[in-house]
């Protein structure tokens, strides 16, 4: 059989010490291929330097926020379910959404010295009407031509995970995202997994290894793994903790060679 490449990717860098110090662990023992950043935390300049350590090895992206509020200054911040309604509605503020975009994006910039490989969405806000015609234009703004980073694609989901409804209702909201970034002349991933209910009791273990069956050549999944931690501000911190667990374990090794999958960058 073989052998298939996928890029694992971790959400959440930056967002707290014991999610950033896990996901390096991670990066530093080759199980992972990329991370996506939240370059509005107080710990990002902090955590810059040990991170581009590891860029010739993952892909580093941008975790564009709208929803998680780091209380450090101005920010665009609501709950999920205001972006979902209004974006569904054609009724979000897209200037205030590009001066955000650009913020978060020059932020990135300014402690790695360079551009993001990529850029995804905290809760795939990224994917969702008028937020998708904001970023299109920040790319425009920002990256030079034919240096223009990839997107993570949300609607192509090709696993539900244990998440059906969650599954339903994230295509149905980010609906024509991947077409719309094509148009603009970017480059999405073709298939997507690792959505579920983000439970320490879900069997990630069990969920990773359909994922690993059901990868083609070239998928790109999400995965939000963090060093133990009590943290009540973290509502998946147990989660996180079995993520951690499981993906610097010998059985994560022992799957993937058993899948045929080789973990790599998305940007190769």
């Amino acid at each position: 059989m073989s052998s298939r490449r996928l890029t694992l990717c971790a959400d959440d860098f930056a967002q707290s010490p014991a999610i950033s110090q896990g996901i390096l662990n991670l990066l530093q023992a080759g199980r992972l291929s990329a991370t996506s950043v939240m370059t509005q935390s107080p710990h990002w300049p902090g955590l810059a330097a040990p991170l581009s350590e590891l860029q010739q090895q993952a892909d580093l992206g941008l975790h564009f926020n709208l929803t998680h509020d780091f209380a450090n200054g101005p920010q665009l911040i609501k709950p999920l379910s205001h972006w979902l309604l209004l974006s569904q509605l054609r009724q979000l503020p897209y200037q205030a959404l590009l001066d955000s975009l650009l913020r978060q994006i020059d932020l990135f910039s300014q402690h790695l010295g360079r551009l993001p490989d990529f850029i995804d969405g905290h809760q795939h806000v990224h994917a969702l009407p008028v937020v998708r015609d904001a970023l299109f234009a920040a790319i425009a703004l920002r990256w030079p031509a034919g240096q223009r980073p990839y997107l993570r694609a949300p609607d192509h989901l090709g696993h539900p995970g244990d998440s059906r409804l969650k599954a339903v209702v994230l295509q149905a909201v980010c609906r024509g995202f991947a077409q719309a970034a094509s148009q603009h002349g970017l480059v999405c991933n073709r298939w997507f997994a690792g959505l579920y209910a983000l439970q320490a009791e879900a069997g990630f273990a069990t969920l990773m290894q359909q994922w690993l069956n059901a990868c083609p050549d070239g998928g790109l999944m999400m995965c939000h793994p963090g060093l133990p931690a009590d943290d009540a501000s973290d509502p998946i911190a147990a989660a996180r903790a079995v993520e951690y667990c499981h993906l610097s374990s010998t059985a994560f090794d022992y799957a993937c060679r058993a899948a045929s999958i080789e973990l790599g960058k998305f940007s190769n």
